[in-house]
């Protein structure tokens, strides 16, 4: 009966989390996946659905692309909008933003609402660009930094970043978190008992973070769900990096390992 169980429990997460978003995320994984941003790309396509060739934004720039309802301290947000620390940032239905701050780049999809904090003590000419924390209250969130200790916090997760690739899903209940690449420390919020360090070459082990499986056992394994590497790929250009290894056309867009 406990392995049913576990069966049964594994499902109720996987059946909350496991969606892919609305159309545009879609075209954007096929565009990408298909070389949109190697050398030949379809320039007239990519400026359609992103405004620019994905590449290094320009020093000032801190908005790639920016779709559907997107707002930055309540205003609405457009490609000139400044992100800094100490921002939130929140997007509606079926919206997305692509941003960077400092060396951090991120996806925020639709239905989120992210703040970016502000570190405890920073040199007045890194206000703007170092972060301190993220803490994402609600929605789904990919991002890439390096050499950037800092720490992604949610309602049953807190998390150590030591520069990696990252992808988190957040509701009050639980979350899910996948180290892409990279190291992170994972601990759960209201149980200093379940905590677990995450060493990554490429989605090894992702996570579930719940908010009442019992003292020691808030986290657990989970499937690879809702990000890719192309996506990965797009916001580490954004900052002047790529990831840490190599895909080619038939990277997956979808699960291929199991947990």
């Amino acid at each position: 009966m406990r392995g049913a169980t576990n069966i049964h429990i594994r499902e109720c997460y996987m059946s909350k989390f496991d969606e892919i978003d609305d159309p545009r995320r879609a075209w954007l994984i096929r565009a990408l996946s298909s070389g949109l941003f190697a050398a030949g790309i379809d320039q007239a396509a990519a400026q359609g659905f992103f405004g620019s060739k994905p590449a290094r934004l320009t020093t000032g720039q801190n908005i790639y692309s920016a779709i559907g309802e997107v707002h930055v301290n309540d205003q609405a947000a457009t490609l000139s909008t400044p992100v800094k620390p100490g921002d939130t940032v929140k997007t509606g239905n079926n919206s997305q933003i692509i941003f960077a701050v400092g060396t951090q780049a991120m996806i925020l999809r639709s239905d989120s609402t992210l703040v970016i904090q502000q570190p405890v003590t920073v040199q007045p000419s890194l206000a703007a660009t170092l972060i301190g924390g993220l803490r994402l209250l609600t929605g789904k969130l990919l991002s890439v930094s390096r050499n950037s200790p800092m720490k992604v916090i949610t309602s049953t997760a807190t998390i150590g970043i030591r520069g990696t690739g990252y992808y988190v899903e957040a509701d009050p209940e639980q979350t899910y978190f996948c180290t892409c690449y990279g190291t992170t420390e994972v601990q759960a919020t209201d149980d200093p008992l379940s905590k677990d360090t995450v060493e990554a070459a490429h989605h090894d082990r992702p996570l579930y973070i719940v908010k009442d499986g019992g003292e020691g056992r808030n986290i657990r394994n989970a499937p690879f769900v809702n990000h890719t590497d192309p996506e990965l790929a797009l916001i580490e250009a954004l900052v002047g990096r790529a990831p840490p290894y190599v895909f080619g056309k038939d990277a997956y867009g979808g699960p291929r390992k199991s947990y």
